[in-house]
């Protein structure tokens, strides 16, 4: 048996995809899987011994998506992305393979309903997580899975991760008072590394310029050595962004910042403890499943109700009861 596993976008989701796909590679040795996703994230999945990675753009045509799959040779297809672009292409498949009574096709089902009653406060019980729906996606093809497992990283002493952006702007807590964070960590003594693309670098490059103890790596690694970095942190500081299921994927625990999107939305990170998501929870929130929506009173309230204090005392809360080498 050979699975084909589909993610091709957001970087996250991808991200929340590992524990699942190790928890079924770990309990059946002898079936194949490929996963297709974004190229650069081939180091998430490093060390499972029957996955092979195929990178995987989600902006070509589907018919070059659909050439990419099929040449993969599964004879089932686990579509864990469920977009326009991707579902063309499993059109193909299906129709390439109609008389083949073994192959099968198995798509996620994405709870639009509770998504809508959620953003619209008629629901505000937490969603179902969404590794557990790519989870029911396995389980309806018919694989018995393993235990779901948090890596647990090799933690080099108590230096502390932050990743201050995110893809928009509702998820982005004020620059100033990430900065103010950062100076307040770096006060306190702490070791601060800094993450984050090209594009931000020189803003955090300023910032590890003007506070002792602080570094920058942003832009500069390729993922694999970033990601051994974030294996090997303390604590993680992140919006609600890839990053923190990043170190989600490697066992790095997360203080979270949450402003337009809600960590009971589904999205949060694998194995974090929920009482490290800060979020005002103010009526207005959530106003978006992906923090892409202007605010509607023109100014994120929600993320300007947090403060760096409030930060600072959780993540020294969560150190404190960290076993941490020397």
């Amino acid at each position: 048996m050979h699975v084909l596993v589909i993610r091709l976008s957001a970087l996250g989701d991808v991200a929340l995809m590992v524990p699942i796909v190790k928890a079924y590679a770990d309990a059946n040795p002898d079936i194949r899987f490929t996963v297709a996703g974004p190229p650069m994230l081939v180091p998430l999945f490093a060390g499972m011994a029957n996955v092979e990675y195929l990178g995987l753009k989600k902006k070509q045509s589907f018919v070059k998506i659909y050439r990419a799959l099929n040449a993969v040779g599964a004879d089932t297809v686990v579509d864990l992305h469920k977009v326009n672009r991707v579902g063309f292409a499993i059109v193909l498949l299906r129709l390439r393979h109609l008389l083949n009574p073994h192959y099968r096709i198995y798509a996620l089902h994405k709870g639009k309903v509770s998504r809508w009653l959620f953003l619209h406060h008629w629901r505000r019980t937490p969603r179902k997580r969404q590794y557990e729906r790519y989870d029911d996606v396995f389980r309806r093809a018919g694989l018995k899975r393993g235990d779901l497992l948090n890596e647990k990283g090799e933690k080099c002493g108590a230096k502390i991760g932050v990743a201050p952006f995110a893809q928009h702007a509702g998820k982005i807590w004020p620059l100033e008072r990430m900065e103010a964070l950062v100076r307040m960590l770096s006060e306190r003594g702490h070791e601060v590394v800094l993450f984050g693309s090209k594009d931000e670098a020189p803003e955090l490059e300023r910032w590890a310029r003007h506070y002792k103890g602080v570094t920058s790596v942003a832009g500069r690694l390729p993922f694999a050595e970033e990601l051994e970095i974030i294996r090997g942190l303390a604590v993680m500081v992140s919006m609600d962004s890839a990053n923190m299921h990043f170190a989600s994927a490697v066992g790095t625990p997360v203080v979270s910042v949450w402003g337009a999107t809600h960590p009971d939305f589904g999205f949060y990170g694998f194995g974090q403890d929920r009482a490290n998501a800060l979020c005002a929870d103010l009526p207005c929130q959530p106003c978006s499943a992906y923090g892409n929506k202007p605010c509607r009173y023109g100014d994120y309230r929600c993320l300007k109700a947090i403060e760096p204090e409030q930060m600072v005392a959780k993540i020294e809360a969560l150190l404190s009861g960290m076993p941490l080498e020397k």
